[in-house]
């Protein structure tokens, strides 16, 4: 509409004179009160109608023109302050006045609410309004921080405490939504910020981030912040994504490191960068200079340059004379087409969060005191209530809340590394206990924290929100780094839990495809997802190498090969995972164990490898091309990729590209290269040096590099150029689909049945509709032959009727033909070698395979056996089942009856191992090397029943009968009665072994009680013994020590009759090297050796005593009567004794013998039996004993 004046007004009159009414009726300054401001009758109806306004017109009609004319009626500034300012602190019981203030409080926070530009939903009308009102948001915020009278946040928070003090549970609606509203109030003032398109008129240092946080602290923002924060999840619940968009507003772009400075380092830090700045400029002006223009050289200049294709280019200025790169770059910037320039993509709105922000030192100071309290009272619930919230997927999460989340944990985590950092280097930390904890941030560290990190990193990669997935990637780093840092903390718990962690993290192959996928695929994602995705790669790869050099056997858990597999096989029409085959084979279990563990081991050279990729190369290099504007550390991070590629995995020949060696060469020689007074300008100087001499002697090696510098290298051409020769690479043999079978013994018209069900719920259909084609057709051929073969004995008999009368002969019926079954196409192919159910169909139904089983181009076959008919029953049951499936009760699936064939333990042996030793599988069920039952309880007749059979089989063979002919066996006979033994004694084994090793109750108490304590007294038992002939040793030591000394057993005869008594046996035992070592112990003369002697005797004794206790447990258990070979020790050492005492006594050929019976005693039971010898006569002179009492 247009005015008077010829303008037009952007609102509609009628709107602007109800508003305006509105907002006069409010109330004012007059001059009778001082100048102060006084509300009218009605305000608190005026402000109420004011509401109903922005409400019912703006939302709902989607106009914004109450909301102009409310801002060029300048209400906020001139009244909504006025009226806030005007409640006294102390006025707390003054119902009126808080009641106007809440309703003030209801206005502003839709007046201060972001304007969002949607292009899909703008109108004209929005058009005409947005970038007014951002402006006058602007205003908004500089006259609520800046006012002069009263804290206006500090009187809106004052407007929620009464709702803020209730208990969670004894609010109402009304004072969640006051809450809620204070809340968005602030979240507004603090995310209000200069549009970056509109041009403000006003200071915008009164509206910076810098004031917005003295504000806050100033008026007890962050207080309340840190209360709602640290009583998350008990006292407040659903104002936790208010308060993180509060957070995010404050600390996004904020320097962690310049914000945990002290005063005197960040005015250190601002006299270095200072001088830094200053440095540049002086290397810039240098680099001017060099080819500065003089006073001869002001004059115009026109330069022809000559072509390849004899044309001829003008150049003009004298630029164009120095050298021929300004030639060049003169030409090019004179062309007349230029390719369109697309817009970088990323955030330039309040979501935006890589923009660097500068804080003033009073703004640092606030904003660092409260990230500290904020981590340590306030970050584990608030961040652990909005993760849970994320995974339920609340109602109010909205799309960018998992981003600002991914991205403030990031942020803290950083803060909580850079304060322990400072606290330590600091002399006097004032809380070193704290220091070494880190149960502040734990939330953040935890297995359900993965969970949603991984889940969110693959949806944003798939969905391609790169702002999402790089504030998540920010997030994995930080916490990487955190957990590196727990790694090396002094407390053992702390590494622990680094440990686990990084275990779990590493475990997951597809955490490792994801990091290399992300930076392999980078494009033009913007300068902010550049530095978070080379910041991982490079962080993921340092710690991943420093953990897998501590733990080398380190393991992942791979399943990029099963996902292969199942993408071939559902492209086939093959078998599904094996999730739903039930695997009942023990040694099929082991195999697929052995065959995971070996997938499963991790090589990080090889992993390492996948960053070698052209694409992770652009990468690297695309962020390397910001040299100039890069800190130390992202510099230090493209230095040590350049390094891992050209030297550790030794494929320089990926960085031999012509655009690659122009950008490197340009950082070191200029013109505007690296600042050579840098820190890591000799780092870069030596890795150029060393990359361009390689690059030198490789195209030496191999000038084919020369042409393949100007393009992009995949993995082949690499390695050929790298090493000379192409990758080898072995194909693997492809293996049969497993060998299924139907459950439970059933018919075989319902095993057809159960398969059909099974194919149908897999969707396989075209599959049962060629099987009964092949069905068909191999019946109708089968029916012909038939029919034909029937026909001809009929002919040849009337032929040989009319021949006369040769006699006829019978002739062999002939075989049916084989029929082959043939694949009507590729993927029927496939899935003949590769769908289990559809090879138990086809078993089913008779078809049988052809060749190895394993080979692809194996081919089936319908054998001569199967005749018309039952080709024809077999194909009426598929047509049966087909159209009525079996119903199983339940709720079972046909799948569910459908299980992986067992293989027999020799098969499933070889299989795991490959072990082939030629030996049969019923060769070795028949060698039962032990009782199946294990040693019976009562004494067996089986010997008297077997000589008993075999005097009746004697006696019967020795017979004839009556007509003279022998009764005897036959040899067909006996072979026929000895399998059938056989047959039964196998059968009889396998029960027994089944009874022995399947059962179904529990483990037994009491017998595993009374076991126990019988193991116990055998060991006591046996301790006993070995105490009791260690003293009889002793004794034994002492009696020789006493006869050494007394010269008793010394006279010269009986040492010759000794010696010669063992010589003359000596040639019979030869053999027994155990016997020779006692015979020439025997024969030592000197006391020591006599005193070892005896030793090695009691040695024997002491073992033997042993073995007796042994036969004796083994005889209680048993019940079986054993001869015990107590009295061998004894015997022995008596016959040593008593030949030593009396050597002209004659029997030490006795004695001999009796120690070689103690001795072969223990060899084989078919070995001769030795004759005992008989005890000696005891030596007696005069009447008396000669033997000493003291032997015994």
């Amino acid at each position: 509409m247009e005015l008077a004046d010829g303008k037009r007004d952007v609102v509609d009159p009628e709107v602007r004179a109800y508003v305006s009414s509105l907002v006069t009726a409010l109330g004012g300054s007059g001059a009778d009160e001082d100048g102060r401001y006084i509300l009218g009758d009605d305000a608190l109806a005026c402000l109420r109608d004011l509401k109903k306004w922005l409400k019912l017109y703006d939302e709902k009609a989607n106009r914004l023109d109450v909301a102009r004319c409310l801002a060029e009626s300048n209400l906020v500034g001139g009244d909504l302050l006025q009226i806030l300012a005007a409640w006294q602190e102390n006025a707390t019981e003054d119902r009126l006045k808080s009641k106007i203030a809440l309703a003030c409080l209801e206005l502003l926070v839709p007046l201060t609410w972001p304007l969002e530009k949607n292009t899909q939903e703008m109108t004209v009308n929005h058009h005409r309004h947005i970038p007014f009102l951002q402006i006058a948001q602007l205003g908004y915020k500089r006259s609520i921080i800046n006012f002069d009278g009263a804290r206006i946040l500090h009187t809106a928070v004052r407007c929620a405490l009464p709702s803020m003090a209730e208990n969670l549970g004894d609010r109402s609606t009304r004072d969640e939504g006051i809450i809620k509203l204070l809340l968005y109030f602030l979240r507004n003032i603090a995310q209000i910020a200069p549009p970056p398109n509109v041009q403000y008129d006003g200071d915008e240092a009164e509206i910076s981030r810098s004031a917005t946080i003295a504000a806050f602290d100033y008026q007890d923002i962050f207080h309340l912040l840190l209360t709602v924060s640290s009583t998350m999840g008990e006292d407040f619940n659903t104002q936790d994504v208010v308060v993180m968009d509060i957070l995010f507003s404050l600390i996004k772009g904020v320097d962690v490191e310049k914000l945990f400075m002290d005063e005197k380092k960040a005015s250190n830090g601002n006299m270095n960068e200072l001088a830094k700045l200053r440095k540049k400029e002086a290397a810039m002006l240098r680099g001017y200079q060099t080819n500065a223009p003089t006073r001869h050289n002001r004059f115009g200049t026109m330069v022809w340059m000559q072509r390849e294709d004899a044309k001829m280019t003008t150049i003009s200025g004298q630029a164009a004379l120095l050298d021929g790169t300004r030639t060049l770059a003169k030409m090019d910037s004179t062309k007349k087409f230029k390719p369109p320039r697309r817009a970088l993509k990323g955030e330039n709105g309040p979501l935006d969060f890589d923009t660097p922000i500068m804080l003033n030192a009073q703004a640092n100071k606030h904003l660092r005191s409260f990230v500290e309290d904020f981590l340590d009272s306030g970050f584990n619930p608030l961040f652990n209530n909005i993760r849970k919230a994320i995974d339920r997927e609340a109602e109010r999460i909205m799309e960018y809340h998992p981003r600002q989340f991914f991205f403030l944990v990031s942020w803290f985590l950083e803060a909580e590394r850079v304060r322990r950092r400072n606290k330590k280097a600091s002399k006097n930390p004032t809380a070193p206990e704290d220091l070494d904890s880190y149960s502040l941030v734990a939330t953040v560290l935890n297995q359900e924290m993965f969970v949603t990190l991984n889940r969110t990193m693959d949806s944003t990669y798939e969905n391609k929100s790169w702002q999402d997935l790089s504030a998540a990637m920010k997030c994995f780093t930080q916490i990487l780094l955190t957990v590196q840092e727990m790694s090396e903390s002094s407390l053992e718990e702390d590494q622990e839990i680094a440990e686990n962690i990084l275990n779990r993290i590493f475990y997951e192959e597809t955490t490792h495809d994801r990091v290399a996928n992300i930076t392999r695929t980078y494009k033009d994602q913007g300068f902010g997802y550049l530095d978070s995705c080379t910041e991982l790669a490079h962080n993921y790869l340092r710690i991943l190498e420093q953990y897998a050099k501590q733990n080398t056997d380190m393991q992942v858990r791979s399943r990029r090969r099963v996902r292969r597999k199942k993408k071939a096989a559902r492209a086939a029409g093959e078998d599904g995972p094996d999730n739903d085959i039930v695997d009942e084979s023990d040694g099929e279990d082991e195999a697929r164990a052995e065959r995971v563990s070996s997938e499963r081991k991790f090589d990080f050279k090889r992993f390492s490898a996948r960053f070698v990729t052209q694409g992770c190369v652009d990468t690297f290099v695309t962020f390397t091309a910001y040299y100039n504007d890069l800190k130390s550390a992202q510099l230090k991070r493209c230095h040590r990729f350049f390094y891992r590629v050209a030297f550790k995995q030794e494929m320089s020949v990926m960085l031999f590209k012509v655009d690659i060696i122009a950008l490197l060469h340009k950082m070191i020689k200029g013109p505007e290269g690296l600042d050579s007074q840098s820190s890591s300008f000799k780092e870069w100087d030596e890795l150029v040096k060393q990359i361009i001499r390689k690059c030198t002697k490789k195209i030496q090696e191999r000038p084919e590099l020369v042409v393949e510098m100007l393009f992009s290298k995949i993995n082949s051409t690499a390695h050929y150029l790298e090493y000379g020769y192409e990758k080898q690479t072995v194909s693997s043999k492809p293996r049969a689909a497993a060998e299924l079978e139907v459950k439970g013994g059933r018919e075989w018209e319902d095993q057809i049945g159960v398969v059909v069900g099974a194919m149908l719920d897999r969707n396989e259909g075209e599959h049962l509709q060629w099987t009964k084609t092949q069905l068909e057709s191999a019946e109708s051929e089968r029916r012909s032959w038939e029919g034909a073969n029937a026909a001809m004995p009929s002919v040849e008999k009337d032929l040989g009727a009319e021949g006369g009368d040769t006699p006829a002969v019978d002739i062999e019926q002939p075989k049916s033909p084989s029929i082959l079954v043939k694949p009507d196409n590729s993927a029927r192919k496939v899935a003949m070698f590769k769908n289990g159910h559809l090879r138990l169909l086809m078993t089913l139904v008779g078809f049988r395979r052809a060749g190895d089983e394993d080979d692809p181009e194996g081919s089936w076959t319908i054998p001569s056996s199967l005749s018309a008919d039952q080709l024809k029953e077999a194909l009426d049951l598929v047509k049966k089942f087909e159209f009525s499936p079996p119903i199983f009760d339940d709720g079972q699936e046909a799948r569910d009856f459908i299980k992986r064939k067992s293989a027999s333990t020799v098969a499933r042996k070889r299989a795991v191992f490959d072990d082939d030793d030629g030996i049969d599988a019923d060769e070795e069920e028949e060698e039962l090397l032990f009782e199946p039952g294990g040693p019976t309880a009562r004494k067996s007749d089986a010997l008297k029943e077997l000589k008993k059979k075999r005097r009746l089989r004697r006696r019967e063979g020795t017979e004839d009968d009556e007509d003279g002919e022998d009764r005897r066996l036959t040899e067909e006979q006996l072979n026929a009665r000895a399998e059938a033994r056989r047959q039964r004694e196998l059968e009889k084994n396998r029960k027994i072994k089944s009874e022995m090793y399947v059962v179904d109750s529990e483990d037994d108490e009491e017998a595993d009680a009374a076991f126990y304590a019988k193991e116990q007294e055998l060991r006591e038992r046996t301790t006993r013994l070995f105490h009791e002939e260690q003293e009889k040793m002793r004794q034994r030591n002492n009696i020789e020590k006493m006869k050494d000394l007394l010269h008793v057993g010394k006279e010269k005869e009986a040492k010759k009759r000794q010696s010669s008594a063992i010589t003359a046996d000596s040639d019979d035992d030869d053999d027994d090297p155990l016997l020779a070592g006692i015979r020439n112990d025997r024969t030592r003369a000197s006391p020591e050796q006599s005193d070892d002697g005896a030793g090695r005797a009691s040695a024997r004794s002491s073992s033997a005593a042993r073995d007796d206790v042994l036969a004796e447990s083994e005889d209680e258990a048993t019940d079986t009567p054993m001869s015990s070979p107590h009295i061998r020790p004894s015997q022995s050492k008596r016959r040593k004794v008593f030949k030593e005492a009396n050597p002209a006594s004659p029997e030490p050929e006795a004695v001999k013998t009796s120690s070689m019976m103690v001795i072969d005693d223990d060899d084989d039971e078919d070995e001769e039996v030795v004759p005992v010898a008989r005890p000696a006569r005891q030596r007696m002179r005069a009447g008396f004993i000669m033997d000493s009492s003291d032997e015994e």
